[in-house]
């Protein structure tokens, strides 16, 4: 391996930390200051780089919010993603509770807090809603499907696929009342009453 090889390793994974510092401090921005206030500039500022570090990797705040937002879904797919149950275990109303509990947590997280700035801001921007409208559309299926198997349900089965559909409307609405106040210990509340009626809905014993 040559003295330039050495030289170029280092500086490849300081540029990829930065960028993805930057990415990270992008999403953070939107989640406590708004849409208004993630500007190149002020991602620099809160990632601890220069401004002109940031536009070598992000030239205009376009570019940087692109880049920002796919991040944004990739992780909320990602959280949506982990497994709660084996593949194989029966559907059960802790099962229930626990998919529940995993698809609230992903919608009152920071990332959804970014993306409801974003898609705020994208109610009157149409540029901004046709980037958006994919990749939230990308999301969305992915935390049908896996909110689904989470449950133990079977992917043909309607009843449970328009439960599963008003489950995540429900947990996309307590996302949107925690971008006001903390209300955990009314929420915890909400969803247990709410898979208490998910789970007569579909038939699983209490017990179980």
């Amino acid at each position: 391996m040559t003295v330039a090889s050495n030289s170029r390793e280092p500086q490849q994974e300081r540029s990829r930390r930065t960028r993805e510092r930057l990415l990270r401090s992008t999403i953070d921005a939107l989640a406590a200051d708004g849409w208004s206030a993630a500007t190149v500039a002020a991602v620099a500022k809160r990632a601890g780089v220069s401004r002109g570090a940031a536009q070598h990797h992000f030239p205009t705040r376009e570019a940087l919010i692109t880049a920002a937002l796919e991040q944004v879904f990739d992780d909320l797919t990602a959280a949506s993603d982990s497994e709660i149950a084996g593949p194989d275990e029966p559907m059960s109303s802790a099962r229930v509770l626990a998919a529940v509990r995993r698809i609230v947590d992903v919608y009152t997280g920071t990332e959804f807090k970014a993306a409801l700035q974003v898609w705020a801001a994208a109610a009157s921007d149409p540029a901004l809603r046709k980037l958006i409208l994919p990749l939230e559309a990308k999301f969305a299926r992915a935390a049908h499907q896996r909110t689904m198997a989470a449950m133990g349900m079977s992917p043909d089965d309607e009843k449970g696929f328009r439960l599963v559909q008003a489950t995540l409307d429900f947990a996309r609405g307590l996302g949107l009342a925690d971008t006001l106040t903390d209300d955990s210990a009314r929420r915890a509340l909400v969803v247990d009453t709410w898979c208490e009626q998910l789970a007569v809905a579909l038939g699983v014993d209490e017990a179980a």
